[in-house]
C-alpha cells in the first residue's frame, strides 16, 4: 500500500518552503521501507482518492483571499479528514486560513474554514526570528517565526510553550494550536526536517491509520543527529539554556 501526502497549494503557500514538510514526510517513510508519494494539490479537481496526510504551508498577505477561496472548495474534505484522524500540519497563513478568520493590518476581515480554534488578529510591528517551544508530546521544537498576527483563543490546546521568541503573543506564552491530528503552527524551517519527532508521530499515525506499523530506518538515525546538533545550536543563540529544554 502506498501512502499518499497531499501538498496544498504549493504554488501560492509556500512562501518559507513549508511545501517541503511534504517531502519530509515520505523521504522519513521511505527510509522506513514504506511507500509514499507526494501529490500536489492546487484544485479539488487534482484531490487524489486516499488522502494520509495534507501540508498546507504559508503564503503572503496578497495570496490570503485567493487560497481561501481554493481551500472553501475543500472544505468538507478537510473537516472529514479531521474528524477522521487524518494528520494535517498547517503553517503561517496556512493555518491562520484554517481557523475562525483573519483579521489584516489593512482592515480587511476574511473568514476562515473554522478547522481550527482560535483567529489571527493583527501585531503592532511583524515579529522575526528564532523560535523555541517546549512540547510535551515531543520535546524541544525549533524553527523560524515570520508573522505579522498574533493568534488568540487557542489558549487550551497549543503545541507547546514558548521558551524563546513569541509564538501566538498576546503574552500567552504558548505556540501553536492542535485539535486532534489537527495542527497549526507558527514555526517555519521547515519545521518537520528540523525537529524529527514531530515527523515520526505523523507518520506513525498514518501508517496506524493504514493498519502499517512505522520503525524509523537507519539512514534517520544519521540524520537525526544533524538535526539535533542543530537544534541545539539554534537554542542556544536564543538564549535557552539546556536545562531549560
Amino acid at each position: 500500500m502506498s501512502l499518499t501526502i497531499v501538498s496544498l497549494l504549493p504554488a501560492l503557500q509556500n512562501t518559507n518552503g513549508d511545501a517541503q514538510n511534504a517531502q519530509v514526510l515520505a523521504m522519513r517513510a521511505a527510509w522506513a521501507g514504506l511507500d509514499a508519494e507526494v501529490i500536489a494539490v492546487d484544485d479539488a479537481d487534482r484531490l487524489p482518492d486516499r488522502v494520509d496526510a495534507v501540508v498546507l504551508g504559508s503564503g503572503s498577505d496578497a495570496s490570503l483571499e485567493e487560497s481561501r477561496s481554493r481551500l472553501l472548495a475543500l472544505h468538507d474534505e478537510l473537516r472529514r479528514w479531521g474528524t477522521e484522524g487524518v494528520p494535517i500540519l498547517a503553517v503561517g497563513t496556512g493555518w491562520e486560513l484554517l481557523s475562525w478568520g483573519v483579521e489584516t493590518g489593512d482592515g480587511r476581515s476574511i473568514e476562515g474554514l473554522g478547522i481550527l480554534p482560535g483567529r489571527a488578529v493583527p501585531r503592532t510591528a511583524r515579529v522575526t526570528g528564532d523560535l523555541v517551544v517546549r512540547s510535551s508530546a515531543f520535546g524541544t521544537l525549533v524553527g523560524f517565526e515570520n508573522h505579522a498576527r498574533d493568534y488568540r483563543g487557542a489558549e487550551g490546546s497549543p503545541l507547546g510553550r514558548v521558551l524563546a521568541g513569541v509564538g501566538n503573543g498576546r503574552d500567552s506564552g504558548q505556540e501553536g494550536v492542535v485539535m486532534g491530528s489537527v495542527y497549526g503552527t507558527h514555526l517555519h524551517g521547515p519545521v518537520l526536517a528540523k525537529n524529527p519527532a514531530f515527523a515520526d508521530h505523523l507518520i506513525g499515525v498514518m501508517a496506524e491509520r493504514a493498519g502499517l506499523g512505522y520503525t524509523p530506518g537507519g539512514r534517520a538515525a544519521e540524520v537525526d543527529a544533524y538535526a539535533s546538533a542543530a537544534r541545539d545550536a539554534q537554542s542556544r543563540a536564543a538564549g535557552v539554556e539546556a536545562s531549560a529544554r
